[in-house]
């Protein structure tokens, strides 16, 4: 008796079925033509890099979550791309010779082995935007221009673009007497304050041996609220004497003075101290965004690298870049049935019938005749009734089906059955392809 393998996946792996994909394909498309609008460019990197370039670029506790890779025999040690961004900055300094600001593009997959979850995957895709070779805020404000542009045109109407500044953290910290040791505590507990709210910030930061005088002094910087300007100018105030909160808060006053320069409602936006970032390369700006509804965490994120390439090579560059997670992104779209009645089950338009072997050449050069005019077509491969044929396109959500039987070849013309309505009209061969797309045009 043969033995057979349960087919299933890893965890935290998928497949995505056809249907799946043509939602998927919307969603990048769409996510591509404003990265282009904006005048960034593809790239590809490989999917294995050396582990020597991942590892110590994006902390501890995300590093335990590399792939490891490799095969018997091998005599590389390289792992599974964690994210886009470290690939992009070994590429710079391989390339050197790019004509900088370099702007480019790059979607494709990652891997991280995190424990799965709704919105969660261990494989996803990320749809990354960066440019290299400008200090200038202007580039920041582009990145937060992109993800507003992008989430518009697919629909979203509650999101809310979180933005803050590295340096103000780090001027926060030495605010309140946090150790430089201990800095990097401190952001994570600022990171959760969503999550766990001010009682719970408190706690870990007290489970970290930050002093209690030093929690007091830190805890009311983070119920600072109002207006990207009024925060801003509290935290002016509060912290002036520190000089990486000043220029923390020239950058953003910088970044949002853009931002109303590129039209971006303020309602879409706001100053947020307590977005933190996990990544250790952030060096300036980092933004990050939510939806109100479903509860999903971050959709889009990311900020400013000025000294990441710098450990690829002497000559290093000021970068930054924001990223896309299309899987969220789709599984909100699914759940508030936001794609457009065209997204459909398939990328077929007509089924060509076929009704005996002396009929097949007649729709095969009916088919090739619609394809030839940009008209998506299937053959049915095998004569069968008229019923089974039609059956088959409504299984698979096509459209339309062309019936071309011998009473149709004789009289020279060709019978296109609506599958939504349940219409059928003759028209001359002559006249089908023009027929077929005026009512693709809808």
């Amino acid at each position: 008796m043969a033995t057979f393998i349960k087919p299933r996946v890893p965890r935290g792996m998928r497949d995505i079925l056809p249907e799946q994909m043509l939602r998927r394909h919307y969603v990048i498309n769409t996510v591509q033509e404003v990265f282009e609008a904006f005048g960034f460019e593809p790239l590809q990197t490989p999917a294995l890099e050396l582990s020597e370039v991942l590892m110590g670029k994006y902390g501890p506790d995300a590093e335990k979550l590399i792939y490891q890779a490799g095969h018997s025999g091998g005599k590389e040690d390289i792992s599974l791309r964690y994210d886009l961004s470290v690939p992009l900055c070994r590429v710079i300094a391989m390339y050197p010779q790019l004509p900088k600001p370099f702007k480019r593009y790059q979607i494709a997959p990652v891997w991280r082995a995190e424990r799965p979850q709704k919105g969660r995957y261990r494989q996803f895709y990320q749809c990354d935007a960066d440019t290299v070779g400008s200090e200038s805020m202007l580039a920041d404000a582009e990145n937060v221009s992109l993800i507003y542009q992008v989430l518009s045109r697919l629909g979203f109407k509650q999101f809310e673009i979180n933005i803050n500044d590295r340096q103000l953290i780090t001027g926060i910290g030495q605010f309140a007497g946090v150790p430089a040791e201990q800095l990097g505590g401190l952001y994570r507990s600022i990171d959760k304050l969503d999550k766990i709210g001010l009682d719970g910030v408190r706690a870990e930061l007290g489970q970290n041996e930050i002093p209690e005088p030093v929690i007091a002094k830190l805890l009311p910087l983070l119920q600072i609220e109002g207006d990207a300007e009024t925060v801003l100018s509290a935290f002016g105030e509060q912290l002036g004497d520190s000089a990486a909160a000043r220029e923390g808060i020239a950058e953003l006053q910088r970044l949002i003075g853009y931002l109303t320069m590129l039209g971006i409602p303020e309602e879409c936006y706001r100053v947020n101290v307590a977005m933190v970032r996990g990544l250790e390369y952030y060096t300036g700006p980092i933004y990050e965004t939510v939806v109100k509804e479903p509860k999903i965490g971050s959709i889009t994120g990311g900020g400013r690298y000025d000294e990441l390439i710098g450990s690829f090579s002497k000559q290093s560059y000021p970068a930054t870049g924001t990223s896309f997670g299309i899987e969220r992104i789709i599984d909100v779209m699914e759940a508030f049935d936001m794609f457009p009645p065209s997204i459909g089950k398939t990328v077929t338009d007509v089924l060509v019938s076929v009704f005996d072997d002396e009929l097949m050449p007649a729709s095969l050069k009916l088919a090739t005749l619609l394809r030839q005019n940009g008209v998506r077509t299937e053959v049915y491969f095998r004569p069968a009734r008229i019923s089974a044929q039609i059956k088959y396109a409504d299984n698979r959500g096509i459209p339309y089906v062309a019936i071309l039987g011998s009473d149709e070849v004789s009289a020279g013309t060709v019978a296109i059955r609506n599958l939504a309505t349940r219409e059928q009209q003759t028209v001359a061969r002559a006249e089908v392809v023009a027929r077929i797309q005026q009512e693709l045009r809808g």
